[in-house]
């Protein structure tokens, strides 16, 4: 089941969610896999640490790859490399993504990732996906060829005139290419328990019928630890509230 993180607003907690939701699907012993399609490279960076490499496979070797004619047959998993924590693979970023974007629209390229999804769902129990902060082709890609959608919310206003329009677009692209994606819901990230504008804001969306996921994800200073250790929570502070959270939300989603 490729599940996409998607948010057109950038820095709503993307790629710390893909990642820790990722490390605890590994953590229960399903074989998961992390593909990163943002050319900032968050995701990489936070699952390989300092074992990255200049000339490791990436997701830009293999959209590239099918640009391509080739005698041999080239497979997605050629594209993947593992991560130090068991169980995790990951298809690294690559800031060539920004150049590719146009050959491959040019070249309508836009199900590629989708073949792909289909082959590695034999090797793979779990697919997470994390997205640029843009609706752009990488981004329809993963939602072409995903069976769900997760959307983070930060509670901020710009973040909430933002949802309305990302829940469009999933919609369009459901009807126009992809029956089978669902958005699984929206993850409230970075909650503030004692405030009172993201409890109002979240019981507004609430009471518009916006299927809002339970728990909320608290603010915690533990996740600042968490990236510069390249340790996601689950490894780093099992017993965190934060690491607790995730770990509900994940059985939300498995449920």
């Amino acid at each position: 089941m490729p599940l996409v993180v998607f948010n057109q607003k950038g820095g709503v907690g993307k790629s710390t969610i893909t990642c820790n939701l990722a490390a605890i699907s590994a953590s229960q012993g399903l074989r998961t896999l992390v593909i990163d399609l943002d050319p900032q490279g968050n995701s990489s960076s936070y699952l390989q640490g300092s074992q990255a490499s200049e000339d490791q496979p990436t997701v830009a070797g293999f959209f590239e790859h099918s640009l391509s004619y080739s005698f041999r047959t080239v497979l997605p998993s050629e594209f993947i490399v593992a991560t130090p924590h068991e169980g995790l693979d990951l298809m690294p970023s690559h800031p060539g993504l920004n150049e590719l974007q146009a050959k491959l629209e040019s070249r309508q390229k836009i199900y590629k990732l989708r073949e792909a999804l289909r082959q590695l769902a034999n090797d793979y129990d779990r697919i997470y996906i994390d997205t640029p902060p843009a609706l752009n082709f990488f981004t329809r890609s993963a939602l072409i060829g995903a069976s769900g959608c997760l959307i983070p919310f930060d509670c901020d206003d710009f973040s909430r005139k933002a949802l309305y329009t990302l829940m469009d677009n999933v919609q369009e692209i459901r009807a126009d290419h992809n029956p089978d994606l669902v958005v699984k819901g929206i993850v409230v990230n970075q909650f503030q328990t004692r405030a009172n504008l993201p409890q109002r804001m979240v019981n507004e969306l609430i009471e518009e019928g916006l299927p809002v996921l339970q728990p909320y994800l608290p603010s915690s200073v533990k996740i600042r630890e968490s990236h510069e250790q390249s340790l996601p929570m689950i490894y780093l502070d099992p017993n965190h509230k934060l690491t607790q959270a995730l770990v509900a939300l994940h059985e939300v989603l498995e449920g």
